[in-house]
């Protein structure tokens, strides 16, 4: 049984109060992978889980990244794909051994019918997602991601939950869902992303989808990549004027900093300049590649919605 906070007063032990998750950080990367993998569900399918990746600093959870699981629900039971969560789970550590399990995701499960709306965001099923995850993660306390796709009001919100066991006279009776705080983050990378999928909407609408949009979409990444060299010069420039300070005797060595410099200069591999020249115009010249062929599929897909509108009013 899986019941909200605000449903179900019973007598409650947290015994986990001081080291329980308080706080979730989420990524933009997450919310996209969920909106993605809900558009692409099976018809019949009520709602998609997923595990989410991420790092726990105390009481505070980030989640960087996820993948989907699949799983079958009927009634009061369900199947959870454990073989394919541990072969993804193993190909991701390969990447990122800085990332383990934090919790799941799910996406609001479907109604139908006039209360298409009124379907809860905590199934009755979740509760047993939840212990399986909860065998997953390192504190054995997974945070459980909730992103409510009814649309309800047009508007699309998110929603993190912790869970705790409802015990009475001693017997556990089922799970206790309580919401955290949730707020999203979004590194450097994912910020210039973000604003070039803002900024494609804004000129498609603006120019109708015509075929300068390839253009305007060219150049905007050209200038993020531009903003991003600058910055990147700015903090040599600003390092190398405290490293002069520092010899020249106008400022007091900070040990800390030292180290920091120290540990930055070890991690940059030692390449010969011909070599790193190379490297450089190959990764130049796949970039440009990858720039071309999603120019094309661009293209491609304008002349589709053309030809399916066109089609659409014969």
């Amino acid at each position: 049984m899986a019941t909200p906070a605000s449903l179900a007063p019973a007598l409650l032990f947290d015994e986990q109060a001081e080291t329980s998750v308080t706080n979730v950080i989420v990524h933009p990367l997450v919310l996209l992978h969920v909106l993605d993998h809900h558009t692409r569900r099976q018809e019949e399918s009520g709602r998609v889980i997923g595990t989410l990746l991420g790092r726990r600093d105390g009481n505070t959870v980030e989640v960087t990244n996820c993948f989907a699981v699949p799983h079958a629900e009927r009634g009061e039971e369900v199947a959870i794909g454990k073989d394919f969560n541990k072969r993804m789970l193993s190909l991701y550590m390969r990447s990122n051994r800085r990332e383990s399990v934090v919790g799941w995701y799910a996406s609001a499960a479907s109604g139908t019918g006039p209360n298409a709306t009124a379907s809860p965001l905590i199934a009755d099923t979740s509760s047993l997602i939840h212990e399986f995850y909860a065998g997953e993660t390192d504190e054995n306390d997974p945070v459980h991601l909730v992103v409510d796709t009814r649309l309800v009001a047009d508007q699309l919100s998110i929603r993190a939950y912790k869970s705790t066991q409802v015990v009475v006279q001693g017997e556990s009776v089922g799970s206790l869902f309580h919401e955290v705080r949730l707020a999203l983050k979004s590194n450097e990378p994912e910020t210039i992303c973000l604003n070039e999928m803002i900024k494609s909407q804004t000129n498609a609408l603006a120019a109708g989808k015509e075929s300068k949009e390839d253009e305007i979409v060219g150049s905007d990444a050209s200038g993020a990549l531009l903003v991003s060299m600058k910055k990147l010069f700015a903090l040599v420039e600003s390092t190398l004027e405290y490293v002069d300070s520092v010899v020249d005797g106008k400022v007091t060595a900070d040990p800390e900093v030292g180290r920091q410099l120290a540990d930055t200069l070890a991690s940059v591999p030692r390449i010969r300049p011909d070599v790193f020249d190379t490297l450089f115009h190959d990764s130049l010249q796949d970039l440009l590649m990858v720039t071309y062929l999603s120019n094309i599929t661009r293209t491609q897909i304008a002349f589709a919605e053309k030809l399916n509108s066109s089609l659409g009013a014969e």
